[in-house]
């Protein structure tokens, strides 16, 4: 089963959303979009905890670029958007880590509309 949640709604200033549980996650994706850029940015990070409690910078995204067949996967901190209208999907490592909970943030540059949607694959039907 796939579980839509959002996270951020076309939010217009920096703006944590709330806790997102991924405790029974197989896999969870991110879309981050920024739309109705006049000027500046917007960065997406990501803050995971083990417990639901205590929450730490997630330093392990994995965004959706090409790798040679030499390479592992890429791990970013964040995603900056640059000055314009962008979407982009990342995942979190679950291969590597437990995580029981999420938490996205959306930083603001001046302007613009950001949203955040994580998209959760269980064992449930």
């Amino acid at each position: 089963m796939i579980i839509e949640k959002i996270a951020l709604n076309k939010v217009t200033a920096t703006t944590t959303s709330e806790i997102i549980d991924v405790k029974y996650a197989k896999k969870v994706s991110l879309l981050f979009i920024r739309a109705d850029h006049g000027s500046g940015k917007t960065v997406f990070s990501v803050e995971a905890s083990l417990n639901g409690t205590t929450f730490f910078t997630y330093n392990k995204l994995i965004p959706n670029v090409a790798n040679s067949n030499a390479q592992t996967l890429t791990r970013v901190a964040s995603y900056d958007t640059g000055a314009a209208n962008a979407t982009a999907l990342y995942s979190l490592d679950l291969e590597n880590d437990i995580i029981s909970a999420i938490k996205i943030t959306a930083t603001e540059t001046t302007d613009g509309t950001h949203s955040a949607k994580v998209y959760i694959e269980t064992d449930e039907d």
